[in-house]
């Protein structure tokens, strides 16, 4: 096979990751774990007992990113790693079956916090592997390809969980009414964990590892002391890196937006008293909806560029956040879902890509790492806030509408970010480590 056939064969096997691991991200994080805990395993004050748990997990992911990326730098394992954190997110998914009490609250928690650190750790290698994969004048359409398929992928499989959950029950008519439908929620758990497994293995077979690049001090040191010593460089460094090191920043504050849209609306729908068929069916369509809009936004990038891509995605949020604290009806849930679809995809996408386009092939990982860090505090700061709002008001109609400060915050912030002088600061660095390693 010619190079450029290998190139397109990696470009597919990479972008399936995004479709393996997006399950676990719609039907465990989105629609059917936060509507199995409230509705039969924490009913009393679940809103906010959820919120915490997507906190905490999310929290113990963000610290471990960094250095996790240094590892994986130092050590060429990128693939390694991805294939660690993968497994412990697909086994604590499957053992969510097993979650069928209400006094086991506190199992399903830690089950779920422990999916957490396996997702969000895998996809700090595998984001790391983005620019290695695609060429720099590729990245936002291949970023965004990845998306669409998450997408696609993810909404294959909530259909299938949701046709398990409404005509499951008529198999096992034994079991009751409430019985068989909490039977047919926790085997679609499981079939996310057999999903996640199964999509993961074109990445593996077909993405090569990234050549090492180990600076000539590195060369025979112990890895953990190395990789401690490029963690506290790379906190150092990024700081040189300064557009870079400001994106981040922006991104940290309007992730923590769309991050808790995405890992709370569910709860939110629930406390609300709406139907287990709307809150599935509305993440279904956003699934669907998402995928087209994720490519668009990549072909807008190409037009407006990606800060302006993502001002027009933050614009939406925050019209979003503030609609919601007026909702009542079911229809109104389906309408703002998918005012999310149109922006989710495309905002993400076009963040990761930017990330890429800014650092250093060099420290991939590692900077990465930060970037890890920046996005899963969108589901600390976030969901916490929400929560404590939603405690004080007694209402999650306040939780909802306080999410537009990040989005405002957010669109100001970009303005700070310049993208060109960012790029060709990255392409410096990477020209001293190729002079050096030569």
């Amino acid at each position: 096979m010619d190079n450029e056939h290998l190139h397109k064969l990696q470009i597919r096997a990479w972008t399936m990751y995004d479709w393996a691991n997006s399950a676990f991200a719609t039907s465990v994080m989105g629609a059917i774990l936060p509507n199995y805990f409230g509705a039969y395993i924490a009913t009393e004050g679940s809103l906010a007992l959820w919120g915490y748990t997507v906190a905490i997990g999310s929290l113990i992911a963000a610290l471990l990113s960094p250095v996790l990326g240094a590892i994986a730098d130092f050590r060429g394992s990128k693939k390694k790693f991805l294939a660690v954190f993968a497994g412990l997110g697909i086994l604590s998914t499957a053992l969510l079956f097993f979650v069928d009490k209400p006094e086991e609250w506190l199992l399903c928690c830690i089950l779920y916090i422990l999916g957490t650190i396996g997702f969000a750790g895998s996809l700090v290698f595998y984001d790391s592997l983005l620019p290695h994969v695609a060429r720099e004048d590729e990245i936002d359409q291949v970023s965004s390809r990845g998306y669409a398929l998450g997408y696609i992928g993810g909404g294959i499989l909530l259909l299938v969980n949701i046709v398990m959950i409404f005509f499951g029950p008529k198999l096992t008519p034994d079991l009751g009414e409430r019985g068989s439908t909490m039977l047919w929620m926790r085997l679609s758990l499981a079939s996310v964990a057999l999903w996640w497994a199964i999509f993961s293995i074109p990445l593996f077979r077909r993405v090569q590892e990234p050549t090492r690049m180990a600076e000539a001090s590195e060369v025979g040191e112990n890895v953990w002391k190395v990789s401690f010593a490029r963690f506290l460089k790379a906190f150092r460094d990024i700081r040189k890196f300064k557009d870079l090191f400001w994106f981040l920043l922006t991104f940290l504050v309007y992730a923590n937006g769309i991050g808790t849209i995405i890992t709370m609306a569910a709860a939110f729908a629930t406390d609300l008293g709406f139907s287990t068929i709307t809150i599935l069916g509305t993440f279904l369509m956003v699934q669907f909806v998402a995928a087209p809009f994720a490519i668009l936004f990549g072909k807008l990038a190409k037009k407006l560029g990606n800060k302006k891509a993502i001002t027009i995605s933050l614009l939406v949020y925050s019209v979003i956040a503030i609609v919601g604290y007026f909702m009542t009806k079911e229809w109104h849930f389906y309408a703002l879902g998918f005012g999310v679809a149109m922006v989710q995809g495309g905002s993400q996408a076009l963040s990761r890509s930017l990330v890429g386009k800014l650092m250093p092939k060099s420290k991939s990982a590692e900077f990465y790492g930060f970037f890890s860090v920046s996005e899963k505090f969108n589901t600390v700061v976030g969901p916490a806030l929400m929560a404590l709002v939603s405690q004080l008001t007694g209402s999650g109609r306040w939780g909802i509408v306080s999410l537009v400060i990040f989005f405002i915050a957010g669109i100001l912030m970009l303005r700070g970010v310049n993208v060109e002088r960012g790029i060709a600061r990255a392409e410096e660095e990477d020209a001293k480590m190729i002079a050096v390693g030569s």
